[in-house]
């Protein structure tokens, strides 16, 4: 079945059904959905990246469609009882509406911030960025996947000129002679990819997995390195200086395809196999054994993930394997090259149109004139009305609320009280806004901090476009509406700017008259929604109030017909504004999509092909060379000592997903993995006097959490593991460290040092 093919059911009969995509990780399995007389059901489907299987996750997808702790109608907080009351959605926009503008009419138009999530479809993070930049006009927007693949994003750009997670279709895992995964857990993160190794080793491939923990994935390899957290840079270059050593450097290819190496091969001249071992732990054995798999392999894969992405130094630790995958002629190479797998389920292209701080659609730069000129052209504005870049999440939300910060955000997919760094510390500046508006589907640990919540449209309530961690462009497609009194995000975004339009037109109309419209009915320009006629304050759930227009005034120039709620009309804007830029989707379109099993980007042209595999002839930086880059190993931002001797680490369960604000509702994952848990090493506890099952402090500088232990001979005895999607006393990320990667702006989530003790 293709993704395509969908079943047509006659009018009248159930049960009806559509073929879609999970909505959680960044594999988006194919998945079939089937609405019957008891509610929606999941049902396999064959699809090229799960081959129709789901993990626990998937099948279950379903339950929060109905679910009582759903949101079906707007909330707003009472001053009077501190408690949000349900309210009409006119009250709610109005509310929200009011409180930008004064927040705006006293502090400036960057006085009001916008944060996304790496799961909103490709329009809505398009539609999300755009109404940043002409709706709000501010240069603060940014998104959770910040915290998820900004590490490797920036060391690919750097490297190859351009970021997609894998440059090459996930199939090509199974043929590989040689595949090393860096920091990844696929066995719990994303389980159908298992698949794929399987094959791999089925084959007679070599798997090798470094992670500081044995954990499923480690189990199923041929050679598991296990090195301190926070070393796997060192540990990279003393890959790169063995095969340079052992003559397993492709020469003719460095020379041809790429520059820099010179001041590479300099640097992991001093990287010796004994001098990583004694900083990481892994056996010199192990080192050799590793780039012996890689150097003489035939088809051979580096790939990495968040165990190596999230730490303050994460770009030049994935620079150093990329490095490594360079110096071996594997980019571009059949069957071989580097990879990062992306995590959220629109991880890819959330941040390719316009959700980061520095970005515009097309993944285009927001300081490039040409960028700006091209953009503005398409959304009908001057280009020096554009704001310019933004900064990066963590510092976006711990600027909130504080004097020069934003004092008003609008949230979008994302939960930072319970996945942002230090986590004490943000949910401090959520409460310190003057304005903080969520739209969610449930009552999250951040909506419930909200002054106005609103309820959004589900995965299976709404069509749309999202873009896996190969770079394929994979339709979302709705089964049913969502409920009477819900909006889709596309709907919420439009009222808004509707709003915004008519208030500030409203403020600079001439005494005595009220702002019209003098376009005739029917044209629209291209690429937007008519205005509706409804009288303001009629409009159906799923619609945007139609504005008035004013005539020649920038100020009122943002209206419904500027942000269109239909998808498709969305999309259809979306592929003029990336068209020419590094993400181009102008020759995607969703018959094209539907006629097969997804399309690669880049694809600047409907009749032209599209991209499975990037860099065979050239890479993507003006001289068609790869980059090497010179990064040497650094300690982690901080170091354990007598009050704080351990090292701290995070990661994720197989049951739950992300902040846990799904998955924790859903039954049978609840009794998967119900609470948070410490993982220690059994030598460890015995040290503290701790027995499995006990309650148990971690604390660190910033903050503490509690859970019970949980002893494993499977994680290094100086090292203490907690999975990061529970809230309350379990949250892990109260402990976390805040310092950035200087470059993406990653938090430093896989290390810090702590201590702990029976609570």
């Amino acid at each position: 079945m293709t993704d395509g093919a969908r079943s047509a059911t006659p009018p009248g009969l159930t049960p009806r059904e559509v073929a879609t995509h999970c909505p959680y990780c960044a594999l988006q399995c194919g998945m079939t959905l089937r609405a019957g007389d008891t509610g929606v059901t999941v049902h396999p489907r064959q699809f090229p990246t799960n081959r129709g299987g789901l993990c626990q996750k998937g099948w279950t997808a379903a339950e929060l469609l109905d679910h009582p702790d759903r949101l079906t109608t707007p909330l707003v907080r009472d001053p009077a009882t501190d408690t949000l009351q349900p309210a009409s959605w006119d009250t709610a926009l109005d509310r929200v509406v009011a409180g930008i503008r004064a927040v705006q009419a006293d502090a400036g138009r960057d006085a009001v911030a916008v944060f996304g999530g790496g799961g909103l479809t490709n329009e809505k993070a398009y539609a999300l960025g755009k109404f940043a930049r002409i709706g709000l006009r501010t240069r603060h927007i940014d998104y959770n996947g910040r915290f998820c693949m900004s590490s490797a994003a920036a060391a690919g750009m750097r490297a190859f000129g351009i970021d997609r997670g894998l440059p090459f279709p996930l199939a090509d895992l199974g043929r590989a002679d040689t595949l090393l995964l860096v920091g990844a857990n696929p066995a719990e993160t994303m389980p159908p990819l298992v698949r794929w190794l399987t094959e791999q080793r089925g084959n007679g491939g070599k798997l090798i997995v470094v992670d500081p923990r044995v954990t499923a994935t480690a189990r199923q390899a041929d050679l598991h390195l296990q090195p301190l957290p926070g070393t796997d840079l060192a540990v990279a270059n003393a890959l790169l200086h063995i095969a340079l050593t052992e003559g397993w450097v492709d020469r003719a290819y460095v020379a041809e395809r790429t520059t820099g190496f010179d001041a590479v091969r300099r640097g992991v001249a001093a990287w010796w196999p004994a001098r990583a071992e004694e900083l990481s732990g892994v056996p010199v054995a192990d080192l050799e054994a590793t780039a012996r798999a890689l150097g003489t392999g035939g088809r051979v894969i580096i790939l990495t993930a968040r165990g190596a992405e999230q730490h303050a130094k994460g770009v030049d630790t994935v620079t150093a394997y990329v490095n490594l995958a360079l110096a071996l002629g594997l980019p571009g190479r059949d069957g071989s090259g580097y990879g990062c797998l992306t995590g959220q389920g629109n991880g890819q292209g959330g941040r390719e149109h316009g959700q980061k701080a520095d970005q515009l659609p097309g993944y285009r730069k927001i300081d490039d004139p040409a960028a700006r000129e091209h953009v503005a052209g398409i959304w009908g504005v001057p280009a020096d009305e554009l704001p310019g870049p933004g900064v990066p999440a963590y510092q976006l939300l711990d600027a909130l609320g504080t004097p020069g910060g934003p004092r008003a955000l609008l949230v979008f997919g994302s939960n930072p009280v319970v996945s942002a760094p230090r986590a004490a510390r943000i949910e401090g500046r959520l409460r310190d806004l003057d304005l903080l508006v969520v739209a969610d589907l449930l009552l999250s640990e951040t909506a419930a901090l909200a002054d106005v919540v609103l309820p959004t449209a589900q995965w299976a309530e709404e069509d749309g476009t999202m873009t896996n961690l190969e770079g394929r462009v994979l339709r979302r497609r709705a089964l049913r509406p969502p409920p009477p009194d819900v909006r889709t995000d596309l709907a919420i975004i439009a009222g808004l700017a509707a709003r915004l339009a008519v208030a500030e037109a409203t403020d600079t109309a001439p005494a005595g008259t009220a702002p019209t419209t003098t376009r005739t009915p029917g044209t629209a320009p291209a690429g937007t929604a008519l205005a509706s006629t409804r009288t303001p304050g009629t409009e159906l759930a799923g619609t945007a109030p139609a504005p008035a227009e004013t005539a020649g005034r920038p100020e009122a120039a943002v209206s419904a017909g500027r942000f269109p709620t239909d998808p498709a009309a969305v999309f259809a804007e979306l592929r003029r504004a990336s068209a020419g830029g590094a993400a181009d989707y102008a020759g995607i379109s969703w018959d094209r999509i539907d006629a097969d099993d997804g399309v690669y980007w880049p694809c600047p042209t409907e009749d032209g092909p599209d991209t499975p595999r990037l860099f065979a002839d050239r890479f993507a930086t003006p001289d068609g060379r790869a980059r090497f880059h010179a990064v040497d190993h650094r300690p982690a931002a901080e170091q354990v000592c007598a009050t704080y001797p351990l090292h701290f680490t995070t990661g994720r369960v197989l049951a739950q997903y992300q902040s846990g604000t799904q998955t924790r509702r859903v039954a049978a994952l609840r009794r998967a993995a119900p609470e948070a848990f410490v993982e220690l090493h059994p030598d460890l506890a015995a040290r503290l006097g701790i027995d499995d099952g006990d309650p148990v402090r971690v604390t660190s500088r910033r903050g503490e959490f509690r859970a019970p232990a949980r002893l494993s001979a499977g994680i290094r005895p100086d090292t203490v593991f907690a999975p990061f999607h529970y809230a309350g006393a379990g949250r892990a990320n109260s402990v976390t460290n805040d310092a950035v990667d200087p470059i993406s702006g990653m938090p430093e989530f896989k290390i810090c040092a702590v201590r702990v003790e029976k609570a």
